[in-house]
């Protein structure tokens, strides 16, 4: 497993954290609704470079 790989895991569990505490924050309705869309595109930029990183990485042995 090689670095750029690891680092895209790393992106995409911090997108899905990002987006996770995005949605439970709009469902109880505790935050302000820019700070939660800066952490919800935050995490969805996350979520996809690190998906992109893993997908399109190479093994190389």
């Amino acid at each position: 497993m090689n670095v750029k790989r690891i680092f895209g895991t790393i992106l995409t569990v911090l997108g899905i954290v990002g987006l996770l505490y995005t949605g439970y924050e709009l469902i109880n309705k505790n935050s302000e609704y820019t700070t939660l869309g800066v952490v919800g595109v935050l995490g969805l930029i996350f979520f996809f470079s690190g998906i992109s990183l893993v997908k399109n990485t190479k093994d190389e042995d």
